[in-house]
């Protein structure tokens, strides 16, 4: 079975499409901007690189959130409540981390069908 690689980079590819499966790098927005502003750069991105990759929201199996600070939950999930289609809700994890930067409030890793 063949492996696609989509925006690749030294260090990581943004996504990696095995089979029907296309993985997600995590995505970040802007450092320093709030978390609302953030969340929804990341759920751009998000749509950028599934329709890259022959997929959209639609298709997403799992999505895994890292928040700098859980504080932070109701303004990420007031931005994911909506971009997530009805009906279409993942299967989800969301818990805090040390993310890359502390300019860093959200990460969002996706796996999908295409």
């Amino acid at each position: 079975m063949t492996i696609k690689r989509i925006e690749v980079g030294a260090r990581m590819s943004q996504a990696v499409i095995h089979g029907d499966t296309v993985y997600l790098a995590g995505q970040v927005g802007e450092p320093g901007k709030p978390v609302a502003d953030q969340t929804a750069a990341i759920l751009a991105s998000i749509d950028r690189l599934l329709a890259s990759a022959g997929s959209d929201k639609t298709k997403i199996l799992q999505a895994i959130i890292w928040l700098a600070d859980m504080k932070d939950f109701a303004e990420m999930n007031a931005v994911w409540d909506k971009w997530v289609p009805a009906g279409h809700a993942p299967a989800r994890a969301t818990g805090s981390a040390d993310l890359a930067t502390p300019d860093y409030k959200v990460e969002i890793i996706v796996t999908a069908a295409v």
